[in-house]
């Protein structure tokens, strides 16, 4: 848990942007190191060390926090990591990392990895990570950082999405808990019965490792880039046992650091094997310090998964592991359930907006993964800054946006109601058929915690005698992290098996829409609402884009009615709401 200072020569200048007023912006946090990659930094297959690879990018995300703070900082976390290729000797890694946003006395910083071959003049992305960085508290007390202005729509949207990553970090541990009792589908009898399975505890490595100065940075505790090397280290040996062969390190979840360890300290670091898949293994590996006989402190636990690849580059079949008794059992299920959230996490953030269908399956081991994914996708449309404004009538503005062949629009008005009473209001979908003519019906399918609720809305037929639509819809509403934050509620389709088409209405289905509540003075309100708009939707709003009608004016019109008819009203909102509101106040 910490930081490192490295050669200044090995840094280049921040990228030059010129902003749309003609002004050149350089992001003063932006630090970028290029490295080439050397023997001494390889490991048996000429590849870099990802061990190696992390100490660069901890160095690196490290120094853009210190250039923000002012002052020493020390890693936090370091979100899941996907590494997407191998890095051979003789190719330069080039790292660039820039703060996204600053908290209270903690920050987001991005971490982009790609590397390049001098000979070929070839470029190719290998990582992207968020590292958390914490200022060091000074003689003066805890540090109150600066926030961070973004002037490029990029850092607009980075710093919108680093509120709702840094919700998930806060969570994360809640979600693990979740998702093991709901994941865990292979029992661990199974393995038990195989006859070629090979004994986890064949795969137990322990090793110890003496902090000396090199190790530490100028805080004299131990780099936290280190640790995770050190980490990396005897996973690849535990990994390499069960094989019999070399791995390869595919991914990295969650680095959390829980305490610092010093110059001096003993650092023990233990990995075993939790659970062989059929082409990737699991390996669970701690770090834990002490000093003298006083008793280990807890460092990090961290979860990576290996491949083993052939000449091919293609995964290889692994054999089947046989878990040791108690904590081993633990250890083979949790494992079945990380296997899944990665899987759902991919599935959800990679699908492909060009695909049908768009929407994506719901269920509790997902929910997670698919609100953030819900609201992520809201807030990089409204950071969207080449909106064209189509049509305007007594301050309802209607704007358009193309973005790779898909139309997508943004209707935007004032009321002079509070933006919390405003969120509170439109949050409840089963209230909008009293102002949006379009929302004929709407029931709660269900309730999955106090941010997320599955309606079923219902809409007329846009010709005359065909049939009308039904929608299910996930809304995941958020409250500002803070005074530079909206409210957000954002909608999109999910599938449930309970609740299939039928041949009464026709299925619709919404990839991205919601509102975004932004707080003015003298309680006024702005509303911005959007829409991705898929085959299902652009029929409700296509007039008004092509200038044949004002319907938007008009339902928007009654909606700021609605609104303030209904400012003092809690009522009918749900009980989640509610409770939502008053820990708020």
């Amino acid at each position: 848990m910490a930081s490192e200072t490295r050669d200044p020569a090995l840094l280049q200048e921040p990228s030059v942007f010129i902003l749309e007023n003609g002004e050149m912006y350089r992001n003063q946090t932006e630090v970028k190191m290029s490295q080439i990659v050397l023997p001494c930094h390889a490991n048996h297959c000429g590849e870099l060390s990802a061990g190696q690879l992390l100490k660069w990018m901890d160095s690196t995300a490290c120094l853009s926090a210190e250039r923000h703070a002012g002052c020493s900082c020390i890693t936090a976390s370091v979100d899941d990591i996907h590494f997407e290729t191998t890095i051979g000797i003789g190719q330069v890694v080039n790292i660039t990392a820039k703060v996204n946003r600053a908290f209270t006395s903690s920050m987001e910083v991005g971490i982009s990895v790609s590397c390049e071959d001098l000979f070929s003049d070839r470029q190719w992305k290998v990582c992207h990570a968020f590292a958390t960085f914490v200022a060091r508290r000074t003689e003066a007390g805890k540090v109150q950082l600066k926030q961070v202005i973004p002037h490029t729509q990029a850092e607009q949207m980075e710093y919108s999405l680093a509120a709702e990553r840094r919700r998930m970090r806060l969570i994360h541990a809640e979600i693990i808990n979740d998702l093991l009792s709901s994941c865990c589908s292979q029992t661990v009898s199974e393995c038990l019965d195989y006859q070629d399975a090979v004994s986890a505890e064949r795969t137990r490595v322990e090793s110890v490792e003496l902090v000396l100065p090199p190790h530490a940075n100028h805080q004299v505790s131990t780099f936290g880039g280190q640790i995770m090397a050190w980490m990396e280290n005897v996973a690849t040996i535990s990994a390499s046992r069960l094989c019999n062969a070399h791995p390869t390190l595919q991914s990295i979840d969650m680095f959390h650091f829980r305490g610092p360890s010093h110059i001096g300290d003993r650092l023990v670091l233990k990995a075993i094997v939790n659970n062989a898949f059929k082409k990737s293994m699991e390996v669970g590996v701690c770090a834990e310090a002490y000093q003298g006989g006083e008793p280990l402190r807890h460092i990090n636990t961290a979860f990576m998964t290996f491949e083993v690849l052939d000449n091919d580059r293609k995964p290889c079949t692994l054999p089947r592991i046989r878990p040791e008794p108690v904590d081993g059992k633990r250890r083979f299920q949790e494992a079945i359930a990380r296997k899944k959230i990665r899987l759902d996490r991919k599935y959800i953030i990679s699908c492909n907006q060009s695909e049908v269908p768009l929407s994506v399956p719901w269920d509790p081991s997902n929910q997670m993964y698919l609100s953030y994914n819900n609201v992520s996708a809201l807030k990089m449309l409204a950071a969207r800054t080449n909106w064209v404004l189509t049509s305007e009538k007594n301050k309802v503005s209607l704007y358009t946006l193309e973005e790779n062949q898909v139309l997508c629009f943004k209707v935007e008005t004032h009321v002079a109601v509070a933006a919390e009473q405003v969120f509170l209001l439109l949050s409840d979908l089963r209230r909008r058929k009293a102002w949006d003519h379009h929302y004929q019906e709407c029931e709660v399918i269900t309730d999955s915690n106090e941010d997320d609720t599955i309606y079923r809305v219902f809409t007329p037929s846009v010709t005359k005698g065909g049939k009308g639509q039904d929608f299910i819809l996930l809304a995941s509403r958020r409250c500002p992290c803070d005074s530079g934050d909206p409210y957000l509620i954002a909608l999109r389709s999910v599938t449930l098996p309970a609740y299939p088409p039928t041949e009464d209405y026709n299925r619709g289905e919404v990839l991205c829409a919601g509102f975004s509540i932004w707080e003015e003075e003298n309680s006024f309100t702005k509303i911005s609402y959007y829409n991705r708009a898929t085959p299902g939707v652009l029929p409700y709003i296509s007039t008004d884009i092509a200038g044949l009608s004002s319907s938007f004016y008009r339902t928007f019109a009654s909606c700021s009615a609605f609104l303030e008819n209904n400012k003092d009203s809690l009522a009918s909102l749900p009980t989640s709401m509610l409770r939502e509101t008053s820990k708020r106040s």
